[in-house]
């Protein structure tokens, strides 16, 4: 593509002298090829600004830049290149999102399972989906592995054209507060928006919960305000009192969910077990038995926000039911670690309030003994929520072990004594998370629950400013087998 023609999606901007072929797109100063646009981007660490002439020596055909830049090459200078990243990297790979029928979930928890539902239900209607998320990125059947939940503008349009160039009808994706804040899903045309819940979590970034529900409150608004024959539906929990206020900040159609609430899609006559859970699923339609394979209250939710979103795309409801009822759980979420032994292991990613309670709640509905909870907290984030966690584990667990979660740049030792002052009873604080899981293990005896909380899907711990291998689940048939 012409920088020329590349540039017109870009109001107001004064056109260089110069019209070379633009190749590729980048903004990290290692993947310049030539024949590139190099984009400068201001981050916490590096200015692009001061790659640029390296950019150039190594082929660079222009720079986008936020100040005037004495090079031999078009510079072409906007208010923020971060946002015009977004613009241009839609326009480059063709707009992609608008061959895609695109689904965005928002939400503090249940981001991931919900994704995994509709990615299940789609597949059952032979569709070929793709995904981006926490665990990792698909195109069809292909996985990608993938650092953010949810990429910056120019990986992700990259992707998104990827998918449509491989056939892909559906893609789904996580879309974190981070990404809404800054501008990294600007150009995406979502056809349907799902918000999960809103509990306390990154308010180290989002500093109080109302910022951190406008944030939330983007992917809405991205919507869109028209009403043509392309129909855009926001899916709102309506037993979460966010949604209220979504509702205002959404032109879209609006669908619920809920149980307590009443809502166009609801679930009663609740059965919880252990091994799955069933339900009367209640629809515009009217009403079906619904029995996943999945356990607790919180994945009736995500079974809800799935259902609904595929209806709101015109899938038949049976086949829906068909679908949802055929899923499995997702990596690192409520999985269980089976060494033989005779009492249950579960390793989960729950790593907030909400989703502590949640999970330990489950628990104790199956639970004929003791419960094992070992938490942790990550460092350099949020600190407030660290004595919520423990009072958490030590209201709903019989056994609470405090232990490190990924400290990052913090002492650990920090760290478990602001969890410490939220700590009622008896409790354990064991720093090291492998001897904390070995300990729990050991004791543990027929019939106990071991609960493994915070990193879920994770493979690694950062310490400092080093990443270690590390996996919850291997870590724990480690210490199952040694019993």
């Amino acid at each position: 593509m012409r920088l020329h023609t590349l540039l017109q999606s870009i109001p107001f901007i004064k056109m260089p002298d110069d019209n070379p072929e633009i190749t590729s797109i980048v903004n990290n100063n290692r993947k310049v090829t030539p024949g590139c646009l190099f984009i400068c981007i201001t981050g916490h660490v590096f200015d692009g600004h001061t790659f640029a002439k390296e950019a150039v020596e190594n082929g660079a055909a222009a720079i986008l830049s936020e100040r005037n830049l004495d090079l031999n090459v078009p510079v072409i200078v906007v208010k923020d290149t971060k946002r015009a990243m977004a613009i241009l990297a839609d326009a480059f790979y063709g707009h992609p999102t608008k061959q895609l029928h695109l689904i965005g979930i928002t939400g503090t928890n249940g981001k991931t399972t919900t994704s995994h539902l509709i990615e299940s239900i789609f597949r059952e209607y032979k569709k070929v989906t793709g995904l981006i998320g926490t665990i990792y990125m698909k195109i069809g059947d292909k996985t990608i592995e993938t650092k953010n939940t949810t990429p910056d503008s120019l990986v992700l349009q990259s992707v998104f054209h990827n998918m449509v160039n491989e056939k892909v009808d559906t893609a789904i994706m996580e879309v974190s507060s981070h990404a809404l804040v800054q501008g990294r899903v600007n150009g995406c045309d979502y056809d349907v928006a799902i918000f999960t819940n809103l509990s306390q979590d990154h308010l180290d970034y989002h500093h109080t919960m109302e910022e951190y529900r406008l944030a939330k409150s983007l992917l809405f608004s991205k919507l869109g305000n028209s009403y043509d024959k392309n129909k855009k539906f926001a899916v709102l929990n309506a037993d979460d009192e966010a949604s209220k206020k979504f509702i205002v900040e959404t032109s879209a159609h609006i669908v619920t969910y809920g149980i307590d609430s009443p809502s166009d899609f609801m679930a009663s006559n609740i059965i919880l077990e252990n091994g799955g859970t069933s339900f009367s699923l209640h629809t515009p339609e009217g009403e079906k038995k619904v029995t996943l394979k999945l356990m607790g209250r919180f994945n009736i939710y995500n079974a809800l926000a799935s259902i609904a979103a595929a209806y709101a795309s015109n899938i038949p409801l049976d086949l829906i039911v068909q679908a949802i009822e055929k899923a499995t759980g997702v990596p690192g979420r409520f999985e269980s670690v089976n060494g033989g032994q005779d009492f249950s292991v579960i390793v989960d990613y729950a790593h907030t309030p909400e989703a502590l309670e949640n999970v330990l709640k489950t628990i104790q509905q199956f639970a004929n003994k003791r419960i094992f909870a070992i938490v942790g907290c990550g460092g350099d984030r949020d600190p407030s929520k660290r004595q919520l966690m423990a009072n958490i584990a030590c209201k709903y667990s019989t056994d609470p072990i405090f232990t490190s979660d990924n400290p990052r740049s913090e002492d650990p030792l920090a760290i478990l004594n602001d969890m410490e002052t939220g700590a009622v009873g008896n409790y354990l604080m064991i720093p090291d998370r492998a001897e904390a899981i070995k300990a729990a293990i050991e004791t543990a005896s027929n019939g106990d629950v071991v609960l493994i909380a915070g990193k879920g899907h994770e493979t690694y711990q950062i310490i400092g400013d080093q990443v270690f291998d590390f996996d919850d689940r291997i870590i724990a048939l480690k210490a199952i087998k040694e019993r």
